[in-house]
């Protein structure tokens, strides 16, 4: 008979009832749960819980029991307003949900125990150290917020002019404390300060000084972003201001040479003294085009504004494209899909990269509860801890050149290869073959968020190197070696187990050196490299290593983070990622135009990839700065140059797996590489009249037409006869034609001098 109970429980189960897609991401970020922490909880992979909240799967036995159970007993907390009363009155007092943390341990207490409210969650080490409750109502759902029609001390309008409709569901949307969204452009309209918010909303700003300003943005407001982690902090409100609103506070619309030297305007503006008088501070850049105005924390309150200011060229066209010229409401789009899907600009790009490094893993958490019943903080596992590691104990071969670590180097000592950890990104080209010069183009393919792709699932150094003499190696330590990799011939190599290929070495680069070149003696390499040498068939015999044993996956929220970023705008763009090749590259042809404004953010979240990326190996940047001492970001726990190295091995070894399949499998040999840009002669302008598809499949373990990171899309096309022009007119036979693939413009030739 209970073999009969067993069988109908199945059966229930394989029937929980579920909420719509939407709501069970309403209900997840309600209680500040991650994708993550809900899928270690549920014991399955973090894409299975983005598949059942999209509605692209459906849960499936055991594990759709358990996730209707977590859903039912979050709708407990966090009830659906109905449509009608989804705006609270102005006297209305809507309590705030839980905001405590919720670990994957936590989770499955409140599976197989009963609600979030009766689990043990420890609490944020940013909270005071008491046990908090469970709240007794919940926020609205946010899948659209419409301009509201009143406010305490501020009236909002309709923007005028085209109505700006939000790509993406504003950041803060289920959290009352944030209904107006993470961020505001400020701007002067008919003599009026308005505030233009996400999703179309503007109010009306009382302000009448910059002090009031950061007053009425903590208080009236109702700016900012929950926090991505639960240890973590909630994001900052962002305070955009215009042209006419610097004037109206009192500021210079643009900053005079001496200032943009500087960074910032002069310590003694009055600005920055109406903000002294009202007992604001400034960090210590300043203010700046991105300054920080903020009150020190009293107990788990946070009181601190970024502004933003585009005519002091906070938004580098690089990244941000014209995005400092568009109108305000347009801007407030641009910035809020960001941060909706990134996070709140704490910076530039890299600055921003960086920092939600470190919002996925704070560096503390609340401890449990002492015999008192008290909580502290702790170090939070798995992130890089609050202490930047001592310069003196990084490896010398890690660090660049003017490290402390080698201040007693002679002062003009050049580093070679067995001093100096060199893991950058493709750099290669060779001459054509004569076979090559008789096809008619050569085409440009261009792997997608390439930076970001190698991050994913690689396990980094957390703490501290431990040096060891004569190392076996081992692929899942995380580590410099130093080891002689110039045996390993690309003319035979293995290419799956046990399964040997011939190829043209001299048509190769190598996957060791950035240049392309054999090396030619012993040399640091970071895991990824040393463990493509031993993949390729052939044994290494490390002569000494600096290893880390306290590691672990950081990066892999961040990537998840930006991917899903990413693809999402993408999406909104007309490009799918589950597209046919042809169907892809169609898509792609002209995607930028289809939405300028969401284009600009594609080209931000790029650079958030490697800018952030870059960061971790941040140089002196003026300072005063002399050879030998350190420099200011060397006080950061995210000054690690070994995390930045391993994830260019990884992203250069990723590329040339690809090319040694592909060459394996077709015969095709590439011309030139620049970083993620790999560029193949063909009869054909598509890479379709390359890539060897078979119906519809790609080559395994090869280039794959696609949008997701590491699959790879058309850079652009020239004639062969374009190319052999250009080396013969400049006289360089190995000039790297993936620099100009796309437009075919020379600007610039590198003589290698």
């Amino acid at each position: 008979m209970s073999e009969l109970f067993d069988a109908v429980d199945a059966l229930l189960a394989s029937r929980a009832v579920l909420p719509p897609p939407e709501e069970r991401r309403r209900l997840r970020r309600a209680h500040g749960l991650t994708i993550d922490e809900v899928a270690t909880a549920l014991k399955v992979r973090r894409a299975t819980v983005s598949g059942w909240e999209s509605g692209k799967t459906e849960p499936r036995p055991p594990e759709r029991d358990a996730y209707a159970r977590l859903l039912d007993k979050l709708a407990e907390l966090y009830p659906a307003a109905p449509a009608d009363t989804a705006e609270a009155s102005e006297d209305t007092v809507v309590p705030e949900p839980f905001t405590g943390p919720a670990t994957p341990a936590a989770l499955s207490q409140t599976l197989s125990t009963g609600s979030a409210s009766e689990a043990a969650l420890p609490m944020s080490a940013n909270e005071s150290p008491q046990i908090a409750s469970a709240p007794v109502a919940a926020a609205p759902a946010a899948a659209s917020r419409p301009a509201r029609t009143a406010r305490p001390s501020s009236t909002s309008r309709r923007a005028v002019g085209r109505k700006v409709a939000p790509a993406a569901t504003p950041a803060g949307g289920a959290d009352p404390r944030f209904e107006n969204g993470p961020l505001a452009v400020v701007d002067v309209v008919d003599g009026k300060v308005v505030a233009y918010c996400t999703g179309g909303l503007v109010l009306d700003v009382p302000a009448k000084s910059l002090p009031a300003l950061v007053e009425w943005t903590l208080t009236e407001g109702k700016l900012g972003a929950p926090k991505l982690s639960g240890p973590g902090k909630d994001a900052d409100p962002l305070i955009v201001l215009t042209g006419a609103a610097l004037e109206r506070y009192g500021l210079p619309v643009t900053l005079t040479e001496e200032e943009k030297h500087a960074g910032r305007i002069p310590e003694g503006h009055k600005v920055i003294k109406q903000l002294a008088r009202a007992e604001w501070k400034l960090t210590k850049r300043g203010f700046g085009p991105w300054a920080r105005i903020y009150r020190p924390a009293t107990g788990s309150e946070r009181a601190c504004v970024q502004l933003c200011i585009p005519s002091w060229n906070a938004l580098d066209t690089r990244h941000w494209g014209g995005s400092a010229q568009l109108a305000p409401a347009e801007l407030a789009r641009v910035l809020g899909v960001y941060a909706s899907r990134v996070m709140t600009p704490r910076g530039s790009t890299a600055v921003t990269g960086l920092e939600l490094m470190t919002a996925l893993h704070p560096p503390t958490r609340a401890s449990e509860p002492d015999a008192d019943g008290k909580r502290h903080s702790e170090h939070n596992p798995g992130s890089l801890g609050k202490d930047a590691i001592d310069p003196m104990h990084f490896p010398p071969c890690e660090v660049p050149d003017g490290h402390p670590v080698l201040k007693d180097l002679p002062r003009f000592h050049v580093r070679g290869p067995a001093e100096k950890l060199f893991e950058e990104a493709y750099d290669w080209a060779r001459p054509m073959t004569d076979a090559e010069c008789t096809l008619r183009h050569l085409v440009g393919i261009d792997v997608n968020m390439a930076f970001a792709a190698g991050a994913n699932g690689l396990n980094v150094g957390l703490g501290e190197a431990t040096r060891v003499k004569a190392p076996a190696f081992d692929p899942k330590l995380p580590g410099s070696w130093l080891v002689d990799l110039s045996h390993i011939d690309l003319s035979r190599v293995k290419v799956a187990k046990d399964k040997w290929v011939e190829l043209d070495g001299s048509l190769l680069p190598s996957p060791f050196t950035p240049m392309g070149e054999r090396p030619e003696g012993p040399a640091w390499y970071a895991t990824p490299t040393v463990a493509y040498a031993v993949e390729l068939g052939y044994d290494v015999a490390p002569v000494e290593a600096w290893v880390r044993y306290d590691n672990g996956r950081y990066l892999d929220g961040w990537y998840n983070r930006l991917r899903d970023a990413y693809l999402a705008t993408m999406a909104d763009l007309g490009v799918d990622a589950d597209l046919a090749p042809a169907d892809f590259l169609t898509a792609m042809d002209g995607y930028k135009a289809r939405d300028p404004e969401l284009a600009i953010v594609v080209s931000a979240i790029k650079a958030t990839v490697k800018g952030g990326l870059g960061k971790l190996r941040e140089r002196p940047r003026g300072e005063n700065w002399r050879p030998g001492q350190p420099w200011r970001a060397l006080s950061r726990p995210t000054w690690r140059p070994d995390i930045r190295a391993a994830v260019i091995s990884r992203t250069r070894i990723n590329l040339h797996r690809k090319i040694v399949k592909h060459a394996a499998f077709t015969g095709q040999y590439p011309i030139a590489i620049l970083s993620d840009c790999v560029v193949y002669a063909a009869n054909g302008p598509s890479p379709l009249d390359f890539l060897p598809y078979r119906d519809g499949k790609p080559l395994p373990g090869g280039f794959k037409l696609g949008i997701n990171p590491g699959l790879v899309k058309h850079e652009g096309t020239q004639d062969v006869l374009w190319g052999e022009e250009v080396r013969e007119r400049f006289n360089a036979p190995e000039l790297n034609l993936a620099r100009y693939i796309k437009d075919g413009t020379v600007t610039d030739v590198d003589s290698g001098e």
